[in-house]
């Protein structure tokens, strides 16, 4: 491919809400340590939602190519790449640029590096049919996994960090999960792999994510239960809750139905303000983790778990659509009628 040649691309331009839209756009020239990955699918992501309707809570770089959930083949290699070659089936990680030189870069944490700009906001991502990526984000896929199931290891990963990096999870610990949108999913079925007891907590109007929960070795509880479901043991709540809504008011619930000692993880954004006192959690010794995006080796972990099919990832997809159908697939998720669009680019 050239990069005097000309490819579709869903852009979003300007700040204001809706302002997304097909484009032709060139393909991207490589620098030598890049690929230029040709894209099989990508995954639709609440943030890349949360772009088109002006939602969002972070800086965006006008205008840039959305998704950040993919996987596809190297179509051609920069100069200095030498641990890859043209064909590799690959799946990339977020972080599109980094400073190596910062210390949570140095130490392995480059995810947590203030510099870092990912794709789909900060750069130009894979909602396209071919993206420049850093041969260090690639990771290769098993050959029985298929790339369309691949492009969503992103999102696999995020809920990994959420429930397996960043909270301790014992065989027998009751684990509740607010919000179940496409994370909160993964993080009852992750939590459940890690032999934990697992509800899902969601509104009427989540009825099919929550059956979807079920699927996952999950139970499914309407929000009103939350309280209940977590005191039913001994009355003292639960050993730990995931806000994957990110409201103020899960985040509330999760600091009164915890137990004392145990752990709350939040993965959700939002942007509101609390307007409740935090002090309970000072009061029953509560540890609040916030988790962020993920690093190699929970990657490499992850493929494994989707390779042998212990993470049934293709359980909260929804339904597939060509990249010229995006806003169908756009509206149809965010109108909650399933809880994963994926794009399919090119075919394997």
């Amino acid at each position: 491919m050239s990069a005097n040649l000309a490819q579709p691309a869903i852009v979003n331009f300007a700040p204001q809400p809706h302002s997304v839209e097909l484009r032709e756009v060139p393909v991207p020239a490589i620098g030598p340590e890049d690929v230029l990955l040709e894209v099989a699918a990508v995954g639709v992501c609440g943030s890349d939602l949360h772009q088109w309707t002006a939602e969002h809570s972070w800086p965006v770089n006008y205008p840039v190519i959305l998704g950040h959930e993919f996987a596809g083949r190297v179509a051609r290699l920069g100069s200095a790449v030498k641990k890859f070659k043209e064909g590799d089936r690959v799946c990339s990680e977020t972080a599109a640029i980094i400073d190596p030189d910062s210390p949570m870069s140095r130490i392995g944490k480059y995810n947590l590096d203030p510099n870092r700009k990912g794709f789909g906001y900060g750069v130009d991502g894979a909602m396209t049919q071919s993206v420049r990526v850093p041969a260090r984000c690639l990771h290769r896929v098993p050959d029985k996994l298929p790339l369309n199931i691949a492009a969503l290891t992103e999102p696999c990963c995020v809920a990994f960090s959420a429930v397996a990096s960043n909270a301790q999870i014992l065989p027998g610990d009751r684990v509740l999960v607010l919000g179940p949108g496409p994370i909160g999913l993964l993080c009852g079925a992750i939590a459940a792999l890690r032999g934990a007891e697992v509800a899902v907590a969601g509104l009427a109007r989540d009825a099919t994510r929550l059956k979807i929960a079920q699927e996952l070795g999950c139970e499914a509880i309407d929000i009103s239960q939350v309280d209940a479901w977590a005191r039913q043991r001994d009355g003292l709540g639960c050993e730990g809750v995931v806000d994957a809504a990110g409201v103020s008011p899960t985040l509330k619930t999760a600091i009164e139905v915890v137990r004392p000692n145990g752990w709350i993880s939040k993965v959700g954004w939002g942007k509101a303000p609390l307007n409740f006192s935090i002090d309970p959690l000072v009061q029953k010794n509560v540890t609040l983790q916030g988790s962020f995006s993920h690093t190699w080796a929970i990657w490499e972990r992850v493929l494994v778990l989707l390779a042998s099919g212990a993470l049934q990832v293709d359980k909260v997809v929804g339904g597939r659509w060509p990249l010229e159908q995006w806003e169908v697939a756009f509206e149809t998720m965010h109108s909650g009628q399933i809880a994963k669009a994926v794009l399919e680019v090119k075919a394997e």
